[in-house]
């Protein structure tokens, strides 16, 4: 299951981790109401399967907010309204059935590694470019959380000491660069999809569009040379609302990188804009790669 602040998205997954149903709904507010929302998610998944809830091997979660993967416990998630829920042992008490949560980033992190980086690579990193920015580890087929939870926070790396207080408290930090609030802030509109509007207005040739974009596109290169230059993953995998621009998006930025590697051998060396792929869009990382670690989790619980 992937619990955003708008949906609750449930897949079930066979044995081989292909999906095989999906049941989305609103998510709420509050402890009870995500909780809710959660149990009828299965419920409902499971009824679309043609079997009971019991059924199940294992679920697992992916929810934004600091998650404590040991006890299932999440605090910090603002979107959510949740501050301090116990959701691994209430939800497992509610269906019966052993629950793993995990930082939605990690799950689609390994969602994406089991769509893409299982066939190419032993390494990958997720670059997440959605309200905020954020990435999950792969290391070795593995999730790497670091040693308290925080591996993959680049979006809170400063890179301008002049730029905007981000949400952390700290001053002009990646995410307000590379994001969808980035964009929020530097292009307004009423538009539902801001920054594909963004980027068909700077192919019509809008001076403030075309500066936003340029912008963004190269902090997300640059998200990009964090990740390889800080881990040296085999691939980086773009994902979040933003990777629904697709091929555009990424040959954007894999143009920068070439740019920024002609000026530099070591850069040149490293092959970075062969490492850079896109999540095919459609495809439900968070909650698959949620559905996987949960299954594993459940071995070894």
């Amino acid at each position: 299951m992937d619990i955003g602040g708008t949906k609750t998205h449930a897949v079930a997954i066979d044995s081989g981790g292909q999906p095989v149903q999906q049941f989305r709904l609103p998510t709420g507010f509050g402890a009870d109401a995500v909780l809710a929302a959660a149990a009828e998610a299965v419920n409902r998944v499971a009824a679309l399967a043609g079997i009971s809830t019991g059924d199940f091997e294992s679920i697992g979660v992916g929810i934004p907010g600091r998650v404590d993967t040991a006890s299932g416990r999440v605090t910090h998630a603002v979107n959510l309204g949740l501050d301090d829920l116990d959701l691994g042992r209430q939800l497992g008490d509610r269906l019966g059935v052993f629950v793993h949560v995990e930082n939605d980033v990690n799950a689609a992190a390994f969602g994406a590694f089991h769509l893409l980086g299982a066939r190419e690579a032993s390494s990958m990193a997720y670059l997440n470019l959605g309200t905020g920015l954020a990435a999950g580890l792969v290391l070795n087929g593995e999730l790497w959380r670091g040693s308290r939870g925080a591996a993959g926070e680049i979006g809170h790396i400063p890179v301008d000491p002049h730029g905007p207080v981000c949400s952390c408290g700290q001053r002009g930090c990646l995410e307000t660069m590379a994001s969808g609030s980035a964009v929020a802030r530097q292009w307004p509109t009423t538009h539902p999809k801001p920054v594909q509007e963004l980027f068909a207005a700077a192919a019509n040739g809008n001076a403030l569009a075309l500066d936003v974009k340029k912008r963004l596109v190269e902090n997300v290169a640059f998200a990009v040379r964090i990740l390889v230059l800080a881990v040296d993953v085999d691939i980086v995998v773009i994902g979040g609302g933003i990777s629904s621009l697709g091929e555009p998006l990424l040959d954007e930025v894999r143009a920068v990188l070439h740019s920024r590697a002609a000026d530099a051998p070591f850069l040149a060396s490293l092959d970075l804009a062969d490492r850079v792929r896109v999540v095919p869009s459609g495809f439900p990382a968070a909650a698959v790669g949620a559905a996987l670690v949960g299954a594993a989790m459940s071995e070894v619980a």
